[in-house]
């Protein structure tokens, strides 16, 4: 399988060195990759044999700049692989917006059209333009791989698409932020507040500098609005999310909820009410130990899907960081590779 590499920054190196350690791995299942081009936005690589991955990932570690390195070259965009119509799949991790979708919307829009599968970690185009999108690909006879988009190394995408085939999900319910997780277990085990919970995980480099994206709860909902849409077959914008991060929630609150054996978590919620509607909230609810979520901690997320006839299915784990999600976008090339539909 050739590829195109677009987005070459901490998961885009991570994936580069995930298949050049695994190459012996793949071959073993008689599968094998050949990076073609790696895109950023100003310039690229291409090597029409294959790029040599152990070359790039010493050179990456002493420079930035990949239009220096063998085959680089400022011409080389997205028009470049869209027209030249030489790899199989490409695979878009360029920054997430929410607002426009752009620049990976675009992106998505010319490699369909031009008879390439895609896989992305760009929650902003399957955010806005998902059914667009999952159409778009139908009728190009491609495939559209979206499982890094809702948790990463989880498998939420997949759980819902693959495992619930079938049935009707009634409602999914998840903890789907990390950084939450790991503050509220500090502020459980270690009797601290929520500002000095944050400062920890920040000096962790699991909170960001700026982390309001996590704990305001947006990220969550961000996630839950996909996996709604996805599996629901609706079109929610942010806007229809009730959300309530966990900046609020006071030592006090955490000591009242474990007098009574619980624990809080930040909670995404779609459900069918009376009226047929979906409703959607994130919110720091209590569960007690005969929750799914109660055992969730850390750095760990989960998911749980409600169905008419297939009953509850909960996936909990996942590993966070820039290799599992990168690992998580060789989930879906694989899937693709043999042979499964993710778009019909």
């Amino acid at each position: 399988m050739r590829i195109a590499v677009f987005g070459y920054g901490g998961v885009g190196r991570a994936l580069i060195r995930l298949i050049e350690s695994k190459r012996q791995f793949f071959e073993k299942y008689g599968f094998a990759i050949k990076v073609s081009y790696v895109v950023e936005y100003y310039g690229g690589i291409y090597d029409a044999d294959g790029i040599d991955l152990q070359e790039l990932v010493k050179f990456s570690e002493t420079e930035k700049d990949i239009t220096k390195f063998r085959g680089g070259s400022s011409a080389i965009n997205i028009d470049t692989v869209a027209s030249k119509r030489d790899v199989d799949l490409a695979v878009i991790m360029t920054p997430t917006n929410k607002e426009t979708g752009e620049p990976g919307l675009g992106f998505i829009r010319k490699l369909l059209k031009a008879g390439i599968d895609v896989v992305t970690s760009d929650k902003g185009p399957v955010l806005l333009a998902y059914d667009e999108l999952k159409q778009l690909a139908a009728d190009n006879g491609k495939q559209f791989g979206i499982g890094c988009t809702t948790g990463g190394a989880l498998p939420t995408i997949n759980g819902g698409m693959i495992d619930m085939a079938g049935a009707e999900i009634t409602s999914i319910e998840g903890v789907l932020n990390g950084t939450t997780n790991f503050i509220l277990k500090d502020m459980e085990e270690n009797g601290c507040g929520y500002q000095e919970a944050l400062r920890k995980a920040q000096e962790a480099g699991i909170a960001e500098t700026n982390p309001t994206l996590d704990v305001e709860g947006y990220d969550t909902a961000t996630k839950l609005l996909i996996l709604t849409n996805v599996h629901m077959g609706i079109s929610k914008s942010i806007d229809d999310i009730k959300i309530e991060g966990i900046t609020a929630l006071t030592q006090e609150d955490i000591k009242k909820a474990a007098e009574k054996g619980e624990k809080y978590r930040l909670i995404g919620r779609s459900a069918i009410g009376e009226d047929g509607e979906v409703n959607i909230s994130v919110a720091p609810e209590r569960v007690d130990s005969s929750s799914p979520f109660y055992g969730v901690e850390g750095k760990n997320k989960a998911v749980r899907y409600i169905s008419d006839v297939l009953g509850d299915l909960t996936i909990i784990g996942g590993a966070s960081g820039t290799t599992p999600a990168a690992a998580s976008i060789m989930r879906d090339i694989i899937n693709i590779h043999r042979g499964y539909n993710f778009v019909k």
